[in-house]
């Protein structure tokens, strides 16, 4: 009987689930948070948690998996490393879904390091959207305490990490999307931001809506680019999954 591992926590992980589920294709989703376990389809198994390489090997073997699917964020590239490590261990078929490409607008950068190179070239304040994996990084930005804003998914611990990585808590917006075009208005207007930092996100990550408000407002966007990798679109896994499903 062929068995589906998705690790998800993205929009695209969901609809593979909830594609499954429609297809009768048995499969478990694997996520990280808790919030991502709340957006898969009812009555669905789920395992919520972070795991390493070791704990998803364990996993795979003793669920009896046939494939796996990684569903992952696209900048999440510990975890997808940590997935294909436990693919070969368990001796399974990994499968990577990608997420579609949006038209990148403004300025593209392909790392932090040369975020900070042009950040530290301009006094201009900054609405940050990048995540709090990066913020570390970004405290080798000159006078980051006054310039930056951080747009963050809420968490129990944020505000005091921000604040013990010294950002200002009066400067953080701590909210869950979708974001329209005009809440990343509202945003750039509240901030006072001329640049919009953001990573390529795509359609799914609300990357155009980020785009139209950075147009609207007028003020420079700087996208960090996805990591290069192969795989499939949610469309490619769809077909391929009914097919091999079946055999």
């Amino acid at each position: 009987m062929f068995r589906l591992l998705i690790f998800g926590g993205t929009t695209e992980g969901r609809l593979l689930a909830e594609y499954c589920n429609e297809k009768d294709i048995d499969c478990d989703v694997s996520v990280a948070t808790d919030y991502g376990a709340s957006l898969l389809p009812d009555g669905m198994n789920r395992f919520c948690g972070r795991l390493d390489t070791l704990q998803m090997t364990e996993l795979m073997i003793e669920n009896s998996y046939s494939a796996v699917a990684d569903a992952t964020h696209p900048y999440a590239t510990d975890a997808s490393a940590n997935i294909r490590n436990a693919c070969k261990a368990a001796n399974l078929p990994y499968y990577r879904l990608i997420r579609d490409k949006s038209n990148l607008w403004g300025e593209t950068v392909e790392n932090i390091e040369e975020i900070i190179r042009i950040l530290n070239r301009c006094d201009d304040v900054i609405l940050c959207t990048l995540g709090r994996k990066i913020l570390p990084s970004l405290t080798n930005v000159k006078n980051y305490r006054e310039r930056f804003w951080l747009r963050l998914l809420p968490s129990d611990d944020i505000l005091e990490y921000c604040c013990c990585l010294g950002y200002d808590e009066k400067k953080i917006i701590c909210q869950r999307g979708p974001f329209t075009v005009e809440l990343n208005t509202e945003h750039i207007h509240l901030s006072d931001a001329k640049i919009l930092l953001t990573k390529e996100s795509g359609a799914a990550g609300g990357y155009p809506e980020k785009a139209d408000a950075a147009k609207k407002c007028g003020i420079r966007m700087i996208t960090l680019a996805r990591p290069a990798e192969n795989g499939f679109s949610l469309e490619e896994i769809k077909i391929l999954l009914e097919r091999i499903s079946k055999n």
